[in-house]
């Protein structure tokens, strides 16, 4: 009779467990996928903000429906002149082309809840980068459309891992000139039989490798917004060993290429191939190009350059060690002559007034390169030092020219 009644209790107890687990699921939020939220015009829509006098602009949204699952949402906000919204400008982008046709801008503060505000000197900068405009051609009275963008960062869940975004509100502004930082000069890449490993390797992670970078001119101008203009580059060339110049890594159809006799070059736009550039005779050549004309000069030098065994970046972060302070290797391994030097660099601060770095060959100073300029420049023997910046850089070395460049990664 005990174990009669023992028993009936545990059958009742895993009733209630049972019920009470069924209870618990039915109540557990279900999550959703929302597709979109809604973003709230703000009463200021209607008049006309002057930026130039404005301190900032606030906006307001709903959450996500994520059905009732407390999302920690991060939200940005986007701003066009199109209301198009098809390609994002890129601020990291490599080459100024990369930003053709970019038609939105993200502002790039964070927001947790569902407020946030753009600066009048943030969404200022971001129509200069859309409109483009000169001084004297700033436009008036110019709608701006607006819209939030929503994500839920570290998510593991494939429903609310993407981002959504809001719909547009359009305002009307003033905006006013602003000065862009001046775009850095347009590199093209070297390639060939000559260059590196020799293995034509176009590829951005085969910089370094299979192709090389050439270099900015000491007082030449370059384009403010696409910085097109004059490139060099010198190096020792096998007659017959062909190269190319590369406009766009990874693709073959931009770039400078052979002409019709030898020495000669043309720009391919696509199209089939002209062939490699080939020199008639061995030797060291000068090449220019400017990359905004498409104009290249490949010149042979009366000059027979020293050869060097090894080159390094001595510097205050290294205590100025010659010998092994982030020493560089030698990038030309099948020419036989190489006069180019790839390496990365770490700085954990800015340099000071008194402090920076300078490239010196062979474990001595008798041949060393400085120069004020960073994050590219051209070295002179004995020359400043180089104020480097905070980060990490791929760096890149000619010491024909004295030429550098420190790539940040």
């Amino acid at each position: 009779m005990k174990n009669i009644v023992i028993s009936a209790l545990l059958l009742l107890c895993g009733i209630s467990l049972f019920t009470a687990c069924e209870d618990d699921n039915n109540s557990n939020p279900v999550i959703q996928s929302p597709t979109t939220f809604k973003l709230n015009t703000p009463s200021y829509a209607t008049s006309s903000v002057d930026l130039a006098s404005s301190d900032s602009l606030n906006f307001t949204w709903s959450q996500p429906d994520y059905g009732g699952w407390p999302a920690a949402a991060e939200y940005q906000l986007q701003v066009s002149l199109t209301n198009t919204f098809q390609k994002a400008y890129n601020d990291q982008a490599e080459d100024a082309s990369e930003n053709d046709g970019a038609d939105y801008v993200t502002i790039d503060s964070y927001y947790r809840s569902t407020t946030g505000s753009i600066t009048s000197t943030a969404l200022a900068t971001a129509l200069q980068i859309l409109g483009n405009w000169d001084e004297d051609s700033v436009l008036t009275n110019t709608p701006v459309y607006v819209r939030a963008s929503c994500v839920v960062p570290g998510s593991t869940t494939a429903s609310t891992s993407s981002t959504i975004y809001s719909n547009t509100v359009t305002i009307n502004t003033v905006p006013y000139f602003v000065q862009l930082k001046d775009a850095d000069p347009l590199i093209w890449y070297l390639i060939g039989a000559d260059i590196g490993d020799g293995k034509w390797t176009n590829s951005a992670d085969a910089t370094g490798v299979s192709n090389y970078p050439m270099f900015a001119i000491p007082g030449e101008t370059y384009d403010t917004k696409t910085g097109t203009g004059k490139i060099q580059y010198a190096g020792y060339f096998h007659a017959g060993n062909g190269f190319k110049i590369i406009e766009t890594l990874g693709s073959w159809d931009y770039g400078i290429c052979g002409g019709s006799t030898v020495g000669t070059t043309s720009y391919r736009s696509g199209g089939d191939d002209p062939g490699n550039i080939t020199v008639s005779e061995d030797g060291y050549y000068l090449i220019v190009l400017d990359t905004k004309t498409h104009d290249c000069t490949i010149t042979k030098m009366d000059t027979t350059p020293t050869v060097y065994s090894s080159m390094a970046i001595p510097g205050s972060e290294n205590n100025w060690n010659q010998v092994s302070g982030d020493a560089l290797s030698a990038f030309s391994t099948v020419s036989g002559v190489n006069h180019d030097w790839v390496g990365t660099v770490t700085y954990n601060a800015d340099a000071g007034s008194k402090d920076g770095c300078k490239f010196a060959a062979d474990g001595a100073w008798s041949a060393n390169w400085g120069s004020a300029d960073f994050p590219y420049g051209t070295g002179t023997n004995g020359g400043s030092n180089i104020l480097f910046k905070a980060g990490t850089y791929k760096v890149f070395f000619n010491d024909i020219l004295g030429s550098y460049s420190f790539v940040a990664q």
